[in-house]
């Protein structure tokens, strides 16, 4: 099963606003890596819905099954997959609160994507010089500014 690491990373101007998405697969062959960026854009979105849409988009490009472990600075995608997925499902795609998940159209497919995949969440703090999260982040802010002003 091919290894894979995945940097995601969302950026919203205003929020509701301009929004875009980054995300870098690496992986190694032999003594090389080969690495794929990908990123885009929304007009009118959140920064919640690029971090995700960033994943997403990471996990459509993965050809066959693989071990993956994806690195983000959200702590919304991390725990939201690892953690509170398990509870919203159970509740029918709603929060403790009784309030319905937002995002959960995104939530739903980020679900079906990982069945397959052996994948592992990792946070990483945003902005620190974490170099597969900066890239990841400027690939976002190229997303933003692909949609003009």
């Amino acid at each position: 099963m091919p290894v894979v690491e995945i940097y995601a990373d969302g950026a919203c101007k205003g929020n509701p606003g301009r929004g875009g998405w980054g995300a870098i697969l690496r992986t190694r062959r032999g003594e090389e890596w080969i690495e794929k960026e990908l990123f885009g854009g929304e007009p009118l979105t959140t920064n919640n819905r690029m971090e995700l849409l960033a994943v997403i988009s990471a996990l459509k490009a993965l050809t066959k099954p693989c071990r993956a472990t994806v690195f983000t600075d959200s702590q919304y995608v991390q725990k939201g997959i690892s953690e509170w997925i398990v509870g919203w499902k159970a509740r029918g795609w709603k929060t403790a609160a009784k309030e319905p998940v937002k995002n959960a159209d995104l939530w739903r497919e980020l679900d079906a994507l990982r069945a397959g995949h052996e994948l592992r969440w990792e946070w990483v703090r945003g902005h620190n010089g974490h170099e597969g999260n900066e890239r990841a982040d400027a690939l976002a802010n190229k997303g933003c500014a692909s949609l003009g002003r």
